[in-house]
């Protein structure tokens, strides 16, 4: 029998444990949270914890990350802006157990990996298991690095207030263009937090209703947007909802099965909102989250 590497044992305890943590949550979750959970459940040793000087990331991580590519191209997850997706693929995959679903992963990965080589003949004379290590270190990186910008401006979110938060929203629609007619402050707001419209003085629909939460560490339920529809009382009045932290399934049926426009926009919408209209905000509104562009070098996946 074929001795496992150290890397794979690594692999094949980290990688069961996501899907299994996945799985018990509905089939999705915030990549930290699922770091953080495999942390709590799994012991690692010395040379595990190891921090490699290289990246000056932990060695069970990497290698995590490193088989997290293998799990994507076989369809067994998906990753979207920090969140992490458990497939039905992928959940049938776990009846074949740890070591097994790894390696039809790993498999599927290299199937994808030799056609993509044979089909540019840029790489005819490459060696396809080099490409396919160092596409997949490079993915994993870029993965890792992706994921701690995308937490640190989630924390940066979590340790503004209310208020702080309601004015960033504010702040965004108006770098979107619309015209901001009210900001409510402090005290009962009847469930408007914003009202915006489409021109400067508000005479062309739709009123755009606005109602902002500040929850990073929870999920808007369907009884909140019920809440919102309920302060939409022009036929053609726009609801959008906005939350730092996410929704849940029952809030988002509730948003697509309302006989009202109701828009939702979580945390990692909100981000994506933020990047694409930074360059159109004043530097005094850049300032309130502030962003700094890198760039990596890419890959033809």
């Amino acid at each position: 029998m074929k001795e496992i590497s150290k890397s794979k044992q690594i692999a094949i305890k980290t990688i069961f444990e996501m899907f299994r943590i996945l799985k018990e949550n509905n089939g999705e979750m915030r990549g930290k949270q699922v770091i953080e959970k495999i942390t709590e459940r799994l012991t690692f040793n010395e040379y595990e914890n190891q921090v490699l000087e290289k990246t000056g990331n932990v060695r069970w991580r990497s290698v995590f990350h490193f088989y997290t590519i293998d799990c994507i191209k076989a369809g067994f997850i998906r990753k979207q802006k920090g969140v992490w997706y458990l497939t039905p693929e992928g959940e049938t995959a776990m009846k074949l157990g740890a070591e097994k679903l790894l390696d039809t992963a790993t498999e599927k990965y290299r199937e994808w990996n030799a056609s993509r080589v044979k089909t540019d003949p840029k790489t005819e004379e490459i060696d396809a298991e080099v490409v396919n290590s160092q596409t997949r270190q490079q993915k994993a990186l870029i993965d890792q690095y992706e994921e701690q910008a995308l937490e640190g401006l989630r924390d940066f979110l979590v340790a503004k207030g209310p208020y702080e938060f309601q004015d960033l929203v504010a702040t965004l629609l108006s770098a979107m263009g619309y015209h901001i007619a009210q900001v409510a402050t402090k005290g009962r707001d009847g469930g408007i937090d914003i009202i915006a419209y489409t021109d400067p003085l508000g005479v062309k629909p739709p009123r755009i209703i606005v109602q902002v939460k500040h929850r990073p560490d929870a999920q808007i339920s369907s009884d909140d947007i019920q809440r919102l529809a309920g302060t939409m009382k022009r036929s053609t009045d726009v609801g959008i909802f906005v939350t730092s932290g996410g929704f849940s399934p029952p809030a988002k049926l509730e948003a697509r099965s309302s006989d009202k426009h109701i828009e939702l926009i979580d945390f990692e919408r909100f981000i994506e909102l933020w990047q694409e209209y930074y360059e159109k905000m004043k530097d005094e509104e850049k300032n309130m989250l502030p962003l700094h562009p890198v760039y990596f070098l890419g890959s033809n996946e």
